[in-house]
């Protein structure tokens, strides 16, 4: 009775552990020295003005006479400003035969960039989402065939369409141009790392054929899509060495080869004014593309990055 009366013992409240105060995150670029950021600073200015400056000397020689282009200050403008006369003499010479020209590698250049993304975004997809014998041979061929140099290929290349009898042609220099070994190694690791096999499964599931599946996995390899379209639209509008084997008719040639064949004639009748003016129009469908495509490719990578 005594021991049922008896209170409970008491029982003292656990110590608690002491809270560890979080270190506030520094930034990363307050741990480097200020000598390191000054040197990383100049090191980029340097490449910056390396790049820029070609830019800067024909933007501003596109403006002088023919008299200036190579006397004075040739990265300074001169005592007139002669860009407009030099415009109109540019698409007045030969005809206007600069213009047929830009055309030429509009062409070449928007018709190769989307056949050749088209044809790459499906072999990549295939090689990434199908099993079948010889697959990783045939990627291994693949990427063998990106670090093959592009002269290497161009008289066996020369040779074949000799043989088809489509030298001097439009298809001499746009069949090439849809072939894409770089594209097709960016397809197929994109659409690895980005397209579900639980979509496919479900798509197949659904009764969906593999022509919609592969539609369906295009929205997410839209990133891609971009990035081969764009490198494949530099590298042949600025392509010199297959069409000026190619073609020797003048209204087949793009831009990057009439614009030599003006410099070889030592500035007459074509003045050295001319050409460069021809040089610095020839940038401007490059950085139109790129501007244009830069918000929905910036748009597709951060989607992509979401997903």
């Amino acid at each position: 009775m005594t021991a049922a009366l008896q209170s409970p013992p008491r029982t003292e409240p656990a110590a608690k552990a002491p809270s560890r105060r979080k270190r506030p995150r520094t930034h990363p670029l307050r741990t480097v020295s200020p000598v390191s950021r000054a040197f990383v600073l100049a090191v980029m200015t340097l490449f910056a003005v390396y790049f820029l400056l070609p830019v800067w000397w024909l933007l501003v020689s596109a403006t002088k006479g023919g008299g200036e282009v190579f006397s004075g200050n040739g990265f300074w403008f001169g005592e007139d400003f002669a860009l407009v006369e030099n415009v109109q003499t540019l698409f007045q010479a030969q005809g206007g035969i600069y213009a047929r020209w830009l055309l030429n590698s509009l062409l070449y250049a928007v018709g190769g960039g989307i056949v050749s993304t088209i044809l790459a975004s499906m072999c990549g997809y295939a090689l990434a989402k199908f099993s079948f014998p010889g697959r990783e041979a045939v990627f291994g061929t693949v990427l063998a065939a990106v670090l093959l140099p592009a002269p290497v290929l161009a008289i066996p290349l020369y040779l074949v369409f000799s043989f088809t009898g489509t030298i001097n042609t439009f298809w001499a220099v746009f069949i090439p141009s849809i072939v894409s070994p770089f594209g097709v190694y960016l397809s197929r690791i994109y659409a690895a790392s980005s397209i579900p096999d639980a979509l496919l499964e479900a798509g197949r599931m659904d009764g969906a054929g593999e022509l919609r599946i592969f539609a369906m996995g295009v929205r997410l390899m839209a990133p891609a899509m971009v990035t081969i379209f764009l490198f494949q639209f530099v590298a042949i509008w600025t392509n010199f060495l297959l069409p000026s084997l190619m073609l020797a008719d003048t209204s087949l040639q793009p831009v990057t080869v009439g614009l030599v064949g003006w410099r070889e004639l030592q500035g007459y009748p074509i003045g050295y004014s001319t050409v460069v003016t021809g040089a610095l129009v020839s940038v401007v469908p490059v950085v139109a593309m790129f501007l244009s495509l830069q918000s929905f490719w910036s748009k597709g990578l951060a989607t992509g990055a979401v997903k």
